[in-house]
């Protein structure tokens, strides 16, 4: 049985209007999931929705391609928490990883700790882009900068979460850190397969559907 307290109910998309926000408030509320997850924008109109619940309102930086100057992100991540941002999922410089530029993504792992210092930091890895053996680096950074979760994707690249990602992440970070599996889960056996291989949380818009409701 699946906890609704797993799941970020996620909103990304370009063409999101208020209303459809105001929507999948009102279901995380309704349904009690652990937070509500929007572009910047948003992250105000949620968290002033949220307040009085234990509904967590979480905010994407660097979203979502991760190539942005780390002092950028940082300053993106700082208004996101001035506005109500509980949790911040942060996107590494991919391209960076895969060249062996350790130190820029360290870095800009580290300055969005920072900027979200006493919040929750999850880091999306992109693992779709990556290696075994960069996944494994991408999480060892994510530990050495502090964050709270690595993540397995945004949803907007070549592919989504993957059980034996969300393995290999738990493998490495023990439980040090914790993992979050999202992009491309739609159904209650998917959402499974990753809280089997380590996951403790899902990021979805598919929660409703996945929960039944």
């Amino acid at each position: 049985m699946l906890n609704n307290k797993l799941f970020d109910h996620t909103l990304l998309k370009a063409d999101a209007t208020k209303a459809d926000v105001q929507k999948i408030i009102d279901e995380a509320k309704k349904y009690d999931f652990a937070s509500v997850c929007v572009n910047s924008y948003y992250t105000k109109f949620v968290a002033d929705q949220l307040k009085g619940t234990d509904v967590k309102t979480t905010t994407v930086v660097g979203f979502p391609l991760g190539q942005m100057n780390a002092k950028a992100m940082a300053f993106e991540t700082e208004c996101a928490v001035a506005d109500g941002a509980d949790e911040i999922d942060m996107v590494i410089n991919v391209g960076a990883l895969k060249e062996g530029s350790y130190d820029v993504v360290l870095d800009t792992i580290k300055a969005v700790r920072s900027a979200c210092e006493g919040k929750t930091l999850k880091v999306i890895i992109e693992c779709c882009l990556l290696t075994e053996d960069e996944i494994v680096k991408a999480c060892e950074l994510s530990e050495e900068g502090k964050a709270d979760f690595v993540k397995t994707s945004t949803g907007f690249s070549t592919g989504g979460a993957k059980a034996s990602d969300v393995a290999l992440m738990k493998k490495t970070v023990g439980d040090r850190l914790q993992v979050k599996a999202s992009g491309g889960i739609h159904t209650a056996e998917e959402a499974q397969s990753m809280v089997d291989a380590g996951a403790t949380r899902l990021g979805t818009s598919a929660t409703l559907q996945i929960i039944g409701a």
